[in-house]
């Protein structure tokens, strides 16, 4: 990423009304925290300081200027283990003010979907992340090009609409 491109902290901060954010992958890279739940290790949400992240604090601020902050996942059911750990985490988005809903996969065969995870901010930015075929982030692009937002917002609105939201979404 060159120093031009924005953060992903500074696009957040300088939202004013909203951030929704498209996860349509059943796998991404693997982390310390998915290894260690791997290994019967769980999360003790009563102990905030073990969990919260920067990440968390960003959506929390975000959420107190009044940005409505949404995720939506699409899943293949059964769900894959990374799936099944992303539910269980997904208390800490949730603790931080984030929305999220969940979409099992043969219920969006009908939309027209980008072919890629993103993020859009305020309707006139979007960040669109590429993965490797093992769930590796590769890179993002950053476009303002108002056509392919309102592919991505309409994309997202459909998917939003017709998930489920997390404390109603049971793992299959």
């Amino acid at each position: 990423m060159s120093s031009s491109e924005p953060t992903f902290a500074e696009l957040l901060a300088d939202c004013k009304t909203s951030a929704v954010h498209l996860e349509m992958r059943d796998v991404y890279y693997s982390t310390e925290r998915f290894e260690s739940w791997q290994q019967g290790h769980l999360t003790d949400w009563d102990d905030r300081d073990s969990w919260w992240h920067p990440f968390h604090q960003m959506v929390a601020d975000a959420v107190a200027r009044g940005v409505e902050v949404r995720r939506a996942r699409i899943v293949s059911e059964p769900v894959t283990s990374y799936i099944r750990w992303e539910h269980y985490v997904t208390i800490a988005n949730v603790r931080a003010g984030e929305r999220v809903r969940w979409l099992p996969r043969r219920n969006a065969t009908d939309l027209s979907l980008p072919g890629n995870d993103f993020w859009v901010f305020d309707d006139h930015m979007a960040r669109i992340h590429h993965f490797a075929g093992n769930g590796e982030l590769v890179g993002y692009d950053f476009t303002d090009d108002q056509g392919l937002i309102a592919h991505c917002t309409i994309a997202f609105e459909q998917v939003w609409d017709r998930a489920i939201p997390h404390e109603e979404y049971v793992i299959r």
